[in-house]
């Protein structure tokens, strides 16, 4: 990670896609890296703040202070694909579990539509902080509560028998 010189650096950050529809970052040094990939350090509690471009052997290329501060095309590029690699469906609503013990399944409102899916154990639910909650089902997928408190009364209960 970079401090006040990254911004600088950023200004000329050359960012494209290829052909083959993967990320192509040219270095300051000219070394051009292949399929690398966008990480959010902190992508729930600050999703504009430290953006780290790692490449395909997952080491870090560049690091990006803010995404609102570069420019149009490479912040257009990378938010592209952050959205299409941190798909994850907000909680608005619990409608059923189908027992209180794991595995159990699902059946939940999101932002996204209904949808159901298996709770293996009670472990896969991790508290973020501040009332988010991060739900992991049982194929990998994440969900998130962004205050649990903010849910409706039966959401709450049903919850917390989980918790």
């Amino acid at each position: 990670m970079n401090g006040a010189p990254a911004m600088d650096e950023n200004r000329d950050l050359r960012l494209e896609r290829n052909a083959f529809g993967r990320l192509v970052l040219t270095a300051a040094d000219g070394a051009v890296h292949d399929g690398v990939l966008p990480v959010r350090a902190f992508p729930i509690a600050a999703p504009d703040e430290g953006v780290s471009i790692v490449g395909a052997d997952g080491r870090e290329l560049h690091w990006i202070e803010r995404l609102s501060a570069l420019p149009p095309s490479p912040r257009a590029l990378l938010e592209a694909e952050l959205a299409s690699r941190e798909f994850m469906p907000t909680i608005l609503q619990i409608s059923a579990v189908s027992t209180f013990s794991t595995p159990s399944s699902w059946t939940v409102e999101t932002d996204r539509g209904s949808t159901s899916f298996v709770l293996k154990g009670e472990e896969d639910i991790r508290r973020l902080g501040n009332g988010a909650l991060l739900i992991v089902d049982s194929h990998g997928i994440q969900f998130l509560v962004r205050d649990r408190l903010a849910l409706d009364r039966r959401s709450k209960k049903l919850l917390e028998r989980f918790l």
